[in-house]
């Protein structure tokens, strides 16, 4: 679909305009302080909160606003904008309360620090495929790879359907915005790949996310339907995958471009945890969206039942009366309450394991190859969408 350019950012935004795919920060920057909550005629009417607070605000009232749309497309609205429930991300409460709480146990910091030499050794195996060729594709030889091998060992699903998987969610977020039957075609395929291996685990039990799935049982007594549970399991891999492997790749992207910052992480190893905070700060990949459902005000814009909104967390990330020098990378910043992973009762449920998956992959990558460039900046492209993160990254290395 061809789209006029965008020649005012504050009355006609366009989250899939080239120009703000290239490069968000600097429009972010803009409507911060020009106009701090925009809004755009386009994809049916979208208001555009910047700021840190009204963010916040905004993410954590679930009575006037709500998660059932999750995408801004060019589709009319509907009630569920992926074609089908995902919950919890989609539900409100008691709902989402009762079915998250289901969930939480297979994301405690107990599996997932179970699952992490599972993940440096997935690491390690892709590093081994390239790391006698002096060099590679970051994004699409690294770090698309990590989060898909841990979330599908997780779900109990083979690793020989990766390859699909990649097809799935390239489909589902990166083209729906602008294609929107991609995004049912591609939800029919993976429900129907998932029904198969619900059937197989009700038969077969295994000691993964299915299983745990068709066992749980909600608070009246009563197991999750099977759409709830393709649901759920979709829902973990949407959210598991493009947003941890974009967040992998730009972290990848700077230490490559800022040497400083890449041999002082290399040389100060326990940096690791603070560093991996400030990358999910700077460059958080995922922007949520909300639909009104009551009548409300936020910063004096009046918002009518229907509307909805785009909620822009790499905005927030980067307001300057919340953070100091935030344009900056500062690897030992100590105060850092950044919304990579939203705020409110939906902020990610698998934050612990997508920041581990985020440190195993830089911890292993600088061991094995603490010297590495970008080669070609003209070459590096970014996902258009909801979740932005570069998607080639062609990188000269020396092995460690």
């Amino acid at each position: 679909m061809n789209r006029p350019p965008v020649t005012d950012w504050t009355a006609d935004f366009d989250h899939l305009d080239p120009t703000f795919v290239a490069d968000p920060y600097p429009i972010y920057e803009q409507l911060r302080t020009d106009c701090p909550i925009a809004h755009t005629d386009r994809y049916h009417g979208v208001w555009i909160p910047t700021r840190y607070e009204d963010l916040a605000a905004i993410a954590h009232d679930h009575h006037h606003f709500s998660s059932r749309t999750i995408l801004v497309t060019d589709r009319p609205e509907s009630p569920h904008d992926l074609g089908f429930p995902a919950p919890p991300l989609t539900a409100a409460p008691p709902y989402h309360t009762d079915i998250r709480r289901l969930l939480l146990p297979v994301f405690s910091p107990k599996v997932v620090a179970d699952y992490e030499p599972i993940t440096r050794a997935m690491a390690n195996d892709l590093i081994d495929g390239f790391i006698t060729d002096g060099g590679c594709d970051a994004a699409t030889d690294f770090a698309q790879h990590v989060p898909i091998k841990v979330i599908t060992r997780m779900l109990g699903i083979p690793d020989s359907d990766h390859a699909q998987f990649r097809d799935w969610i390239h489909r589902l977020i990166e083209e729906s915005p602008i294609a929107g039957d991609a995004t049912f075609e591609a939800i029919f395929e993976i429900g129907g790949y998932l029904a198969g291996h619900v059937d197989q685990h009700r038969t077969s039990p295994r000691d993964d996310i299915i299983t745990h799935l068709l066992e749980a049982r909600m608070p009246d007594g009563r197991p999750l339907t099977d759409e709830e549970i393709l649901g759920v399991c979709i829902l973990l891999l949407l959210a598991g995958i493009d947003t941890t492997w974009s967040a992998i790749g730009s972290s990848l992207l700077h230490l490559a471009t800022n040497p400083d910052d890449r041999r002082r992480l290399r040389d100060e190893p326990d940096l690791i945890n603070s560093a991996t905070e400030e990358f999910l700060r700077v460059f958080a990949p995922v922007t949520m969206a909300r639909e009104v459902i009551e009548d409300t005000e936020v910063g004096g814009c009046p918002m009518r039942k229907g509307d909805r909104l785009l909620l822009p967390f790499p905005s927030g990330n980067r307001d300057p009366e919340i953070f100091d020098r935030p344009d900056n990378v500062v690897l030992d910043r100590e105060a850092n309450r950044h919304f990579a992973f939203g705020v409110g009762i939906h902020r990610c449920l698998g934050s612990n394991l997508a920041r581990m998956e985020l440190r195993v992959a830089l911890q292993t990558w600088l061991e094995r190859i603490p010297e590495f460039t970008l080669t070609d900046p003209d070459a590096v492209t970014w996902s258009a969408g909801q979740v932005r993160g570069p998607r080639t990254l062609p990188f000269a290395f020396t092995a460690g």
